[in-house]
C-alpha cells in the first residue's frame, strides 16, 4: 500500500531482459532497502531484488509489461518512486495500491497562470471512475481530477511544487502514462454491478 507521495525520482542506470520479461536498475537515494521490499516504480508496485551503494534493482514479469510502459523504458529515464506505506505514517495522498489500471496518453500540456494543465485520453473502462475534484493516480503521484472535460478525457493541474519533486514536469503531447483509479470508485463500482435489486411486493 502506498500514498502516491513521492519521496525520490530515481533514473534507470540499466535495462535487460529476461526469460521472465524485464529488469530494471534504478540510480536512488534510497540506503535502507530490503530484498523483497515492494517500492512503487511509476505508480507500478515491484519488489526489490538485488541492491547496493546508491541502486538497487527490481523485476518486471511479462503480464506487468503487458498492462504497462515498463517495457517501453530505456536507460536515463526518470521515474517516480515511492516505499510502502509503513502503520502509523502520516497519510498526506489517499490510498495507492501500486496496481496500474490502465495506462492513458497525453493529449495536451499548457501553462494556466500558475498551473500546468495536463489533458488525458483515458482507456476504455475508467473514465466512470473518475470524479471530478476526486483522487486519481498518475505514474504514481496522487492528484486531484481538476477537470473532465469530455467522455474519455481527464485534466490535471499540477502546481510549481509536484513539478520539480517528479517526473511529471517531463510530460509532452504524445507521452503514454500510468493510471491507478482511487480504490474506493472500484468497490464501489464491484459492488453495485454485482447488487442484486428486488422490491418488496
Amino acid at each position: 500500500m502506498f500514498t502516491g507521495l513521492i519521496d525520490d525520482v530515481g533514473s534507470l542506470v540499466r535495462v535487460s531482459a529476461t526469460a521472465a520479461g524485464r529488469e530494471l536498475r534504478i540510480a536512488s537515494r534510497y540506503g535502507s532497502l530490503a530484498d523483497g521490499e515492494s517500492v512503487a516504480v511509476n505508480g507500478a508496485c515491484l519488489t526489490v531484488i538485488e541492491r547496493g551503494a546508491g541502486w538497487f534493482s527490481v523485476a518486471a514479469v511479462t503480464t506487468t509489461l503487458a498492462r504497462t510502459t515498463i517495457g517501453e523504458w530505456v536507460v536515463g529515464r526518470r521515474v517516480n518512486l515511492e516505499r510502502a506505506l509503513r502503520v502509523g505514517d502520516r497519510l498526506g495522498g489517499h490510498f495507492v495500491q501500486g496496481h496500474v489500471d490502465g495506462v492513458a496518453r497525453v493529449e495536451g500540456v499548457r501553462h494556466e497562470g500558475d498551473a500546468r494543465l495536463i489533458d488525458l485520453a483515458l482507456p476504455p473502462g475508467l473514465s466512470e471512475l473518475m470524479v471530478q475534484h476526486g483522487s486519481v493516480t498518475v505514474d504514481g503521484v496522487s492528484l486531484t481530477v481538476n477537470d473532465l472535460p469530455a467522455p474519455g478525457a481527464l485534466q490535471l493541474s499540477l502546481i510549481d511544487y509536484t513539478l520539480r519533486h517528479t517526473s511529471l514536469g517531463d510530460l509532452a503531447a504524445g507521452d503514454r502514462v500510468h493510471v491507478e483509479a482511487d480504490m474506493l470508485g472500484k468497490y464501489v463500482q464491484r459492488l453495485l454491478k454485482d447488487s442484486t435489486w428486488s422490491s418488496e411486493p
